[in-house]
């Protein structure tokens, strides 16, 4: 079965097990997803990820979600931007700050995946995948 569009795969797995209240979850594997965990895991947002062997191609990405104290998911809300339909590119001036700095944007560059801080401040533009706070 082919994936017509990975990252919303991904981000809606996420928001499914945080309703659900899931400690893990697993996904197939890529290298684009591992990235996008990458990023989440440096912004606090989820506790750890690593590859599990599902079967002698098959890999799984399982990932360990976060919540506060009160059992609330760490995660408040994801929005994909750019999607298969509707590409997004910005140039690093006019990548906007998600709620002000509260939240993150996900940006893919010529440098790999970014924040949308670390792209303003590295200068560099691209793709704005989503938008997680």
């Amino acid at each position: 079965m082919s994936m017509t569009d990975p990252v919303s795969d991904l981000i809606t797995r996420i928001r499914n097990a945080h309703i659900a209240k899931h400690d893990r979850l697993d996904v197939p594997a890529s290298d684009l997803k591992m990235e996008i965990c990458k990023v989440l895991k440096e912004q606090g947002f989820i506790e750890k990820f690593q590859l599990e062997e599902a079967g002698p191609v098959k890999k799984n990405i399982r990932i360990f979600l976060r919540y506060t104290e009160n059992g609330e998911p760490l995660i408040r809300r994801v929005r994909r931007i750019s999607k298969p339909g509707r590409r997004v590119y910005r140039r690093a001036d006019d990548i906007p700050p998600v709620l002000n700095g509260l939240g993150v944007g996900i940006v893919s560059t010529s440098k790999g995946l970014l924040t949308d801080a670390q792209a303003r401040k590295e200068r560099v533009g691209g793709e704005i995948l989503c938008e997680i706070w």
